[in-house]
C-alpha cells in the first residue's frame, strides 16, 4: 500500500504546527480552539484555524480544511515541525 498524502495528525501536533507558523491561541468555544495569525510582510490576510481538541486523530478531510484555513500549502504545513515532516515523508 502507498503512503497517504495527508498522514493523520493529533490535535497536539496541529497546535505545534500552528505555533511554529506564528499562529497564537485566540479563544476556545467548547472543544473547538481558534488559532489566529495576524497579517505581516508577504501575508496580507488575517487567518483563523479551528482545531477540534476532542478529536483523537484528524483524518485527511479535516487536515485539508485546516491547511486551507491556514493559508499555507501542504509542504509548508507539514514541514513546520520535525515530527510532522517525518510523518509526511
Amino acid at each position: 500500500m502507498g503512503k497517504r498524502s495527508y498522514p493523520p495528525l493529533t490535535p497536539a501536533e496541529v497546535v505545534a504546527i500552528l505555533e511554529a507558523l506564528k499562529f497564537t491561541f485566540k479563544r476556545q468555544v467548547g472543544s473547538h480552539a481558534h488559532y489566529e495569525r495576524q497579517p505581516d510582510e508577504g501575508n496580507n490576510q488575517r487567518r483563523i484555524v479551528t482545531v477540534d481538541m476532542a478529536e483523537r486523530d484528524f483524518g485527511e478531510r479535516l487536515i485539508k480544511s485546516m491547511i486551507r484555513q491556514s493559508g499555507f500549502d501542504r509542504e509548508q504545513f507539514y514541514g513546520a515541525t520535525k515530527k510532522a515532516a517525518k510523518k509526511a515523508k
